[in-house]
């Protein structure tokens, strides 16, 4: 079991949440877009956090970013790009951390190349409740560019339908909800699986809002696409999905690790930058500026969306807790 370190908390991050935060915070926070990993099958190490994130963990890191907040999650397996070969381990740990937990589900990583019926009997063996696909494992060079069959193939997506899992994808492409392509093989997907659940991460990869406001038309009346807002810092790219999807399609998601590391998506042109600690950005003139919270700016941006499109507190209540826990049959 990992020891955990000192709260990363500074005095800054105390008032900014007590400031910009605290009233928006529903008492009850569903993470529909978290990381837990091994620290086994990870080659990183991120200030502040321990070896391993588990479950237990997960839960003191949250009173990080939800102090004082019941959180759960949909928790995501994770490993290093240079550890593939710990991906049935990495799955296998995924399995341990919600065995027996009411309350949360996990997700199994696929590859294109997994056997579908495999494929169903480990999800069943591990007692997860859906699929998680990465466009690294595609054989598309740069695989940024690759179409969603290229890491998600049509049979694993018919695997889910069967089974009524739910799939986050990290979509790809440079222009995200706005390729044509992305649109074409979500659209195919949904409308001939139904009782899968796509969930289309980062608020569909909106870190560029503009391609939101262009490419999420192509998605309405899908009955079965949402979103989650995970780690994207612009309010224009939950406030596209808010007013073109509407608030029922959209949970809450913090990225764990991202919401512990200091800085914040910038959309920009055509496409989209991150700015990290290390960064050199953080003095401008006379000011020297304390890199703040991903996790605190993500929340941010969606509370200057929900304030925009004049949501009411129980449907931010819904983005935070109740369309992630109706959508994964939380009781």
């Amino acid at each position: 079991m990992s020891t955990m370190p000192p709260s990363i908390l500074t005095d800054e991050d105390r008032t900014y949440f007590q400031r910009e935060l605290d009233s928006f915070l529903p008492q009850k926070v569903f993470d529909a877009h978290c990381h837990l990993w091994s620290g086994e099958d990870v080659s990183w190490h991120i200030k502040g956090l321990p070896h391993d994130v588990g479950y237990r963990e997960f839960q003191t890191l949250m009173q990080d970013i939800h102090p004082g907040r019941r959180t759960c999650g949909l928790f995501l397996p994770t490993f290093a790009h240079d550890k593939k070969h710990r991906l049935p381990q990495a799955n296998g740990w995924m399995g341990r951390q919600v065995e027996g937990v009411k309350d949360s589900v996990g997700a199994f990583f696929v590859t294109p190349e997994d056997d579908p019926e495999w494929v169903r009997q480990e999800v069943k063996r591990l007692k997860l409740r859906g699929l998680k696909c990465y466009h690294t494992f595609s054989s598309v060079t740069p695989t940024w560019e690759a179409q969603i069959p290229d890491y998600l193939p049509e049979r694993l997506v018919k695997v889910a339908d069967q089974e009524g899992l739910f799939i986050t994808l990290h979509m790809v492409r440079s222009r995200a909800v706005a390729d044509p392509g992305n649109q074409k093989w979500i659209q195919h997907y949904c409308k001939n699986y139904p009782n899968m659940k796509l969930i289309l991460a980062h608020s569909a990869r909106g870190f560029q809002p503009a391609h939101n406001l262009e490419g999420l038309h192509a998605l309405k009346g899908l009955d079965n696409v949402y979103f989650d807002t995970s780690a994207n810092c612009e309010p224009m790219a939950h406030q596209a999905i808010l007013r073109i999807m509407g608030h029922k399609k959209l949970m809450y998601g913090t990225d764990l690790p991202a919401c512990h590391q200091r800085g914040r998506s910038v959309g920009v042109g055509d496409t989209f930058l991150w700015l990290y600690e290390e960064t050199p950005v953080w003095k401008e003139k006379h000011i020297a500026i304390q890199p703040p919270l991903i996790g605190y700016e993500h929340m941010r941006s969606l509370k200057w969306a929900c304030w925009s499109e004049r949501l009411s507190d129980s449907a931010v209540e819904d983005i935070f807790w109740n369309n992630a826990a109706t959508l994964l049959d939380i009781q």
